[in-house]
């Protein structure tokens, strides 16, 4: 099934594309900026989401990449082992 953001996503790049052809039609004129703003949702990858990293004091956990120690006792990150 087709998920809302994809099909709002799908709506817009239609519309965009119906506009830029009637101003063809009647300015004669090519309005392709309006695909613009669809261009990087038709592209984007899908990739996995990075690892839970929880600290084993606090509990304090993020999916942040770039932390691997937490914020409130400078304690390094492990990695939690359920994926969630």
């Amino acid at each position: 099934m087709v998920g809302s953001r994809t099909a709002t996503a799908v709506v817009g790049l239609v519309a965009s594309i119906a506009v830029s052809v009637l101003a063809w039609y009647y300015f004669d004129t090519l309005l392709v900026f309006l695909l613009l703003p669809f261009v990087p949702v038709l592209f984007r990858r899908r990739g996995e989401e990075p690892p839970v990293k929880e600290c084993p004091a606090c509990g304090f956990h993020t999916r942040d990449p770039a932390v691997d120690y937490c914020p409130r006792d400078g304690t390094a990150l492990d990695r939690r082992g359920d994926g969630a």
